[in-house]
């Protein structure tokens, strides 16, 4: 049965709760800057998430952890400055609230104050009970994300699909129901089986975003730089490659070098 579409000039946080009672998908995908963000939200993107993934495609670290809480209100900053319509979401960096809910609230703030952002994501369940709940009783939107959690990454020790056994499962949907008791807007369920992505869904009334969960989850999230095939060693299964800007990029660069070497560029219609 399909349903008419509303037509959101601002998303909020109930938006996405009414996207997902009306059965309409929720779209959401990384920026990073200013420029990129306003490309993104023009395209109409329900949700924009500043991601500590820009940690491994701005700065080049192999994982999301050495990325700091600076950097992330910069990054969080350039992106509002350019957004009219989506949601802004940012990640608080690993360190920055996992060993204290009061220092967890502090970066909280500083996201909120310093950048404008609209909400933030934290990764983790019962282990972060604490500290979600001490933000939320500020006033700040809190989105969870469960499943793989790359700010874990040295815990897991790979990047394989997580919560396939059934004890590992059984919490995923434990901590699932725990971040909807505790106020969270939305949950990420990031490399979990398809079958537990529609268990959870079902379970819980707030949305679940999925990346590599699969097509049951409320919404689906991607970073911007693997969407637009930026980057090219990067090839998990659940990655849909909807340009090769890596190839036509580097093209386009070599020709520049190639016209400048050559003295075609710039022409005389090029010059004052």
């Amino acid at each position: 049965m399909s349903t008419a579409k509303k037509k959101y000039k601002r998303v909020t946080v109930k938006s996405l709760v009414d996207m997902k009672q009306n059965g309409e998908k929720i779209s959401m995908l990384t920026a990073y800057d200013y420029s990129m963000a306003k490309i993104i939200d023009s395209a109409n993107v329900d949700v924009i998430l500043v991601g500590d993934s820009a940690s491994n495609v701005m700065a080049g670290h192999e994982t999301t952890l050495p990325i700091t809480l600076d950097q992330m209100i910069y990054h969080a900053s350039s992106v509002i400055r350019a957004v009219e319509r989506a949601l802004v979401v940012v990640d608080i960096p690993f360190g920055s609230y996992q060993s204290d809910p009061k220092q967890a609230l502090r970066s909280a703030i500083r996201i909120m104050k310093e950048s404008g952002a609209h909400a933030v994501k934290l990764e983790g369940g019962i282990e972060i009970k604490e500290s979600v709940k001490r933000i939320l009783n500020a006033g700040i939107p809190v989105m969870g994300h469960l499943g793989l959690t790359p700010q874990s990454i040295y815990k897991f020790g790979t990047y394989t699909v997580r919560a396939k056994e059934e004890q590992e499962a059984e919490k995923l949907m434990k901590d699932a129901e725990l971040l909807e008791r505790l106020g969270c807007f939305s949950i990420v369920l990031e490399k979990i089986p398809a079958t537990l992505t529609k268990k959870v869904s079902e379970s819980i009334s707030i949305p679940t975003i999925g990346i590599g969960g699969g097509k049951f989850a409320d919404g689906q999230v991607l970073v911007i730089h693997d969407l637009l095939g930026m980057t090219h060693e990067f090839n998990p299964r659940f990655l849909r490659r909807y340009m090769n800007l890596y190839e036509e990029m580097g093209s386009a660069i070599s020709q520049y070098v190639s016209d400048v070497k050559s003295m075609d560029f710039p022409s005389d219609e090029e010059q004052y």
